[in-house]
């Protein structure tokens, strides 16, 4: 009984502790102050399992269709190139102002396409990156997924070639929508 009281003693003193910490303000949350090394780690840690966990079961679909490269693309181009930038681009003003800062995914991709699909549907709290689900469909969002798989590889040429709308496509996220062959516009890129 003793130790009970003892561990509910310290389970208070705790809480009280947290409460002051949240509302004295002790966390700075400005983008403009790093985190601790603590806190990232752990910001870290817990972002990337809570991206495995309800990723999990996801069943990815052909991503090699070359119109779901061409209208992913074009979404890439227009709604992510801003923060994680597109081939030749180093930085941009929205990406150097954000922290923690955007992973440049012309240099990396997540291996798993079940997780950035994830990621792109759900958006991640507290980081600016939105949650295009509530916006658009399943196929649209795989279609970015198709797209970020090629991007690392891609040249500035190719991703020009590859981002562009049909003429007159304000949409174009029909994956049946003209834009040619990838594979025949883009002689030497290996599709998947």
């Amino acid at each position: 009984m003793k130790l009970f009281k003892i561990l509910l003693g310290l389970a208070a003193v705790g809480l009280i502790g947290g409460v002051l910490f949240v509302y004295f303000g002790v966390f700075n949350v400005a983008a403009d102050e790093p985190h601790s090394k603590p806190a990232y780690w752990l910001m870290e840690t817990v972002r990337e399992r809570s991206i495995a966990v309800h990723a999990k079961g996801i069943k990815v679909p052909s991503l090699d269709d070359a119109s779901m490269l061409m209208s992913g693309g074009a979404d890439y181009n227009e709604m992510c190139s801003g923060c994680h930038l597109r081939p030749g681009v180093e930085s941009s003003e929205l990406r150097d102002a954000l922290y923690p800062q955007p992973p440049n995914l012309t240099k990396t991709k997540r291996a798993n396409p079940a997780e950035t699909f994830w990621i792109i549907k759900h958006g991640v709290k507290m980081s600016a990156m939105p949650a295009w689900g509530a916006t658009h469909d399943d196929r649209r969002m795989w279609a970015m997924v198709a797209f970020l798989q090629q991007l690392p590889r891609l040249t500035p040429a190719q991703y020009q070639i590859l981002t562009a709308r049909a003429e007159g496509d304000e949409r174009s996220h029909d994956h049946g929508s003209e834009g040619g062959d990838s594979k025949e516009t883009m002689p030497g890129m290996n599709m998947p």
